[in-house]
């Protein structure tokens, strides 16, 4: 689990990786993560808009923008969470992912929260020690 706090909003993620999606032989490699976003704020958010960095295995950065996630645009309550579930597919087996939401509070002020920083690993992804 990975978890950080920018501006009120704690945004929690646990990645996890899909094996029976993936295709190691094939360079297919699929994970899915549930994100929780807490808003411990006074105003209530809602979620504009996401900007993902995802970075495989060999450096690859790909940048993912859009509008609201999941095809919802969130309203948070002060107090309250919001929870959703996606996922992403590499051509390595192990990778990272980090990123941030753009959100509006109820007084019209517009906040930056960012996203923890998570590994994307999976059980074909060998590890060296030194």
């Amino acid at each position: 689990m990975y978890s950080k706090t920018t501006n009120g909003v704690t945004v929690t993620v646990v990645p996890y990786f899909l094996d029976d999606q993936s295709s190691p032989n094939e360079s297919h490699f699929v994970w899915a993560y549930q994100v929780n976003i807490k808003n411990s704020g006074e105003f209530a958010i809602k979620l504009n808009h996401r900007n993902w960095l995802i970075i495989d295995g060999n450096g690859k950065v790909i940048n993912v923008k859009g509008e609201g996630v999941v095809g919802e645009f969130p309203i948070i309550e002060p107090g309250e969470s919001f929870e959703y579930t996606s996922g992403t597919p590499l051509k390595t087996n192990n990778g990272i992912m980090q990123g941030f939401y753009l959100v509006s509070q109820e007084d019209g002020q517009k906040l930056k929260i960012d996203i923890p920083t998570f590994s994307l690993d999976s059980p074909y992804n060998k590890k060296n020690l030194n």
